[in-house]
């Protein structure tokens, strides 16, 4: 029994522990890359908007600034310094830029969009001096700050005198401070050619690791950029810490003895504790328990946020989902089971991600079960998942997935334009209103093959969490290889 609850309980103190932080968490976040009188970056808005939804997630709140003025930059510079100082002490500040970057008699500026520079002398006058960044959180008096400078791409202004300098100049922080460099002072950083730069890239992937400390995160940052830059660029870091600090907490398994379900069930209802309650109904899905359960783990939930659940009145026109239902939602990601989607859609069969919990759910009950959810107030509709028994061609009108894929052929889908970005973070301009075909020289031979991988690994094809059709279209395509790839 221990075995099966482990998964379940590592997910749910992990997204239990980040809804509750200990201490405010403030963030901004800048990438520039519309240059306009220097030469322009790929990456930075990219890099500032993927950090920016990672922040987020860890608790942060956070202001995202993308293409700035300078005028832009100071003012939510100097705001940033207010919000922290409202944190109080225990507040963890943190400043992220990517962007043109440059040191000028060991000091470092930071380069607004709207910059032009013709006399070394007025780069203090056009630019941004990280150092104001420094005096924002030091006034603050808060114990933890972080600055991440993703900089010093290369110097727009080496042919000016005395602005030959590369990189950045070391700086001195106070105390409390950690600062992060995506390279060693004096140093050049890569601006990336995977929509990313490689130091960010990095980073967005380990920083949302649970327990791990920042000078360790910032050690496999460094790893990974130089194995990726083939040791041409360094990630750096210093830092004046005076107490351990994490992105995520360390998840915090309990240790769970065998219990027949009479005894669970007693000490769930006992206790009233959430995890109890969920570990209950994971272990006895079919307990004659089962809906006294649900009920009461929405009413502890609904307790614990300060919400009142409304789960028995009609459904409204425009559905908001309430702290409580956001959180059994995201539990449900996170296990990603037949079950964990079962209990979502049983506590709120007319939820704000009631359509996505059935869709998934469909998916991953391929070919054994009817999926039922509301609707409408009153009125019930079967979704059935493809059984594969009956043959699909190119041009079958599809009876499975979201509403963009009902009702059409893989033919006109293949040919149609995406529903959500092929990767995450992608600027709108890339690919909304673009055809899929600009991506993909699909044909029938090129489609059958990718939709065989659905067949030889179900467990990658089946429904991808994220896909630019959302997962239907993967449903479809393996009914479709299952029967011979007919045209």
């Amino acid at each position: 029994m221990f075995r099966i609850f482990y998964p379940l309980i590592a997910i749910i103190s992990l997204v239990w522990t980040s809804l509750a932080w200990a201490e405010p968490r403030i963030a901004l976040v800048i990438g520039n890359s519309a240059y306009g009188s220097v030469s322009p970056l790929d990456n930075p808005v990219n890099d500032a908007t993927l950090i920016s939804g990672k922040l987020t997630e860890l608790g942060f709140e956070v202001r995202n600034l993308t293409d700035s003025s300078q005028i832009e930059m100071k003012r939510a510079i100097a705001q940033f310094g207010r919000d922290l100082r409202q944190g109080g002490e225990n507040a963890v500040g943190l400043f992220y830029y990517a962007g043109h970057g440059v040191q000028s008699f060991g000091s470092n500026y930071l380069l607004p969009v709207d910059i032009s520079l013709s006399d070394p002398a007025d780069l203090d006058l056009m630019a941004v001096e990280a150092r104001s960044v420094l005096h924002q959180m030091a006034s603050a008096h808060n114990k933890t700050n972080i600055v991440i400078l993703d900089a010093c791409r290369n110097n727009p202004f080496e042919n000016l005198a005395d602005m030959d300098d590369n990189g950045l100049a070391e700086m001195k922080a106070p105390t409390g401070t950690f600062l992060a460099y995506a390279t060693d002072p004096g140093g050049v950083a890569l601006d990336g050619e995977k929509g990313n730069s490689p130091f960010t890239l990095s980073l967005a992937s380990h920083i949302e690791t649970p327990g791990m400390a920042i000078e360790q995160l910032f050690k496999k940052v460094r790893v990974d950029v130089l194995e990726q830059t083939r040791g041409l660029q360094t990630p750096w870091d210093t830092s004046s810490l005076t107490q351990d600090f994490a992105f995520s907490p360390q998840i915090q398994t309990p240790i769970v003895q065998n219990q027949s379900e009479d005894e669970l069930w007693h000490e769930a209802i006992t206790n009233r504790d959430p995890v109890q309650i969920m570990l209950f109904m994971r272990a006895y899905p079919d307990s004659v328990h089962a809906d006294e359960a649900s009920d009461l783990l929405q009413t502890v939930l609904a307790e614990s946020f300060g919400t009142v659940p409304q789960l028995k009145e009609p459904a409204q026109t425009v559905v908001e989902a309430n702290e409580t239902e956001r959180l059994m939602y995201e539990l449900a990601l996170a296990d990603d089971t037949v079950h964990a989607y079962e209990v979502y859609l049983q506590s709120f069969p007319e939820g704000a991600f009631s359509d996505k919990a059935a869709e998934r759910l469909a998916a991953l009950q391929y070919g054994e079960e009817t999926v039922t959810r509301k609707t409408e107030p009153e009125a019930e509709v079967s979704e059935i998942a493809p059984s594969g028994d009956t043959p699909m061609t190119l041009d079958s009108i599809l009876d499975f997935g979201n509403d963009h894929v009902r009702g059409q052929t893989i033919n006109q889908l293949v040919a149609g334009a995406p529903l959500f970005p092929p990767i995450e973070g992608l600027p709108d301009e890339l690919w909304k209103d673009q055809s899929c075909s600009n991506c993909h020289q699909w044909t029938p031979e090129d489609l059958c093959n990718q939709a065989q991988t659905y067949v030889n690994r179900p467990e990658a094809g089946n429904v991808a969490k994220q896909h630019p059709y959302g997962g239907g279209l993967k449903v479809n395509l393996r009914r479709w290889a299952l029967g011979g790839c007919q045209g």
